[in-house]
């Protein structure tokens, strides 16, 4: 512990000490120790909430408040995000903006009201480094769906499946440019790997709403069900303006998919990664129907590259001027002889880089560009962003809040500043996060 996290966790401390006289939580996460047996004689031990990984599903009413008791149960500080909801700077659980930690051994109580409606999750926020059993890396995170005021239920079955991978190891790529990444040996989509496990029971007929995420700390996630397409509903838990259908979904670190799959195709199968390494590795889960016994059967999907602009609604003419902009460029410095490399923002490292300074109320526009050949899952706090333009062709509609931009691209957004106080922006890749490719939004 760092003295600023050691000075942040002694203040929630002593801001926590009366938590015995407050009224009964809404929920309780607590933060300890898990064994996860992600395949037979496979065990992860891990880090998660409540006993579990992933952690309990946690559901909430748009627009009811609610206060969520989180105790630490490890000896070191820790951090709680709420991915994709408008929460105040003190709930967001980002230390850069200045939330508090919750203390090793210790409690944190956090009240908020939940929006906008959809399928958010929950996370760890704290910096990992070279600890590759820290933040990203552990277990600790959780769905978190906010039920709209008036919720459609145009399905009949909901399932909620995140891809995770496990067991990490630092490995160098592209020697002599040390290119420093990290390597995985089991996958799991849900609470296990491919073929260890309940499946998802289906029955023929039915509609079944797939809300899905990827909670890595590094990797992209790609699904596909053979025999069966996705009808795309949301992006990050917010409604597209063209349900479009595809074969293979691609989830950038962090992003989020409600999906339709019309069960009318009986039998047993995988649901998994295109790729066999992926699958074999565990990324996967077993679909069977009822009545339907036998191996599991892939088909290889056609390859189709992912295109967010497929769900854009009508382009209009014009689009008002933004009241500002910001042009952000990101590089890799290479690491000399040891993990990981640095990433700047406009060529500079957080803490040093240069933050976006707005006014309340207007809107701005951010020019988002890669100068890698990786794609970064760009994440912006507390607020969501409209994607305006992807590699210079306008798109409309598409409103989320973590947008992959792909190897040498660029993606245009807008967002209001309508949620007054520190936001981070930043790579949600772990390792990224932690060595430079962050900076912040400040309102003035």
């Amino acid at each position: 512990m760092n003295r600023r996290q050691f000075l942040l966790a002694a203040g929630t401390l002593a801001t926590s000490s009366n938590a015995g006289a407050q009224r009964k939580a809404d929920h309780t996460l607590r933060i300890g120790a898990v064994s996860l047996e992600v395949a037979k004689g496979q065990v992860i031990r891990t880090t998660g909430y409540n006993g579990s990984v992933p952690g309990p599903l946690l559901r909430m009413k748009e627009g009811s408040p609610v206060t969520v008791d989180i105790f630490n149960e490890t000896d070191v500080p820790e951090l709680l995000h709420w991915h994709g909801l408008f929460v105040p700077v003190k709930a967001d659980g980002a230390e850069e903006e200045g939330s508090p930690f919750v203390p090793p051994r210790g409690h944190l109580r956090v009240n908020f009201t939940p929006a906008p409606s959809g399928t958010r999750w929950y996370h760890t926020h704290v910096m990992a480094m070279d600890n590759l059993s820290l933040g990203a890396y552990s277990g600790q995170y959780g769905f978190l769906y906010v039920e709209p005021k008036n919720e459609p239920g145009a399905y009949d079955q909901e399932i909620f499946l995140a891809g995770r991978h496990w067991d990490p190891s630092v490995l160098r790529r592209g020697d002599p440019n040390n290119d420093w990444t990290v390597d995985y040996k089991i996958y799991s989509l849900g609470e296990r790997a491919l073929g260890h496990g309940e499946p998802v029971r289906v029955k023929q007929g039915q509609r079944v709403l797939f809300r899905l995420l990827n909670a890595s700390a590094t990797r992209s996630m790609n699904l596909a069900l053979p025999g069966h397409k996705f009808k795309i509903l949301t992006l990050d838990g917010n409604p597209v303006p063209t349900q479009a259908t595809v074969d293979v979904l691609t989830l950038a670190v962090a992003e989020r998919a409600d999906v339709i799959v019309e069960m009318n195709n009986p039998g047993v199968w995988i649901m998994g990664a295109p790729r066999d390494e992926d699958r074999n590795k565990g990324m996967g889960v077993i679909v069977e129907y009822s009545g339907q016994t036998g191996a599991p059967q892939w088909r290889t999907p056609p390859d189709r590259p992912w295109d967010y602009s497929i769900f854009s609604g009508p382009v209009p003419p014009t689009r008002p001027s933004p009241d500002g902009k910001f042009d952000l460029e990101f590089h890799m410095l290479p690491a000399e002889d040891k993990p990981f490399n640095k990433w700047t923002v406009n060529g500079k490292l957080y803490p040093e880089t240069d933050p976006l300074r707005v006014k309340k109320g207007k809107r701005y526009r951010i020019l988002l560009h890669n100068g890698h050949e990786d794609g970064h899952p760009i994440h912006i706090h507390r607020h969501n962003f409209e994607i305006v333009k992807i590699a210079g062709k306008p798109v409309a509609g598409i409103v989320k809040d973590t947008v992959n931009v792909p190897r040498d691209g660029t993606v245009e957004v807008e967002f209001v500043a309508d949620n007054p106080g520190l936001s981070l922006l930043h790579c949600h890749m772990q390792l990224h996060m932690d060595y430079g490719f962050k900076t912040m939004i400040k309102y003035v």
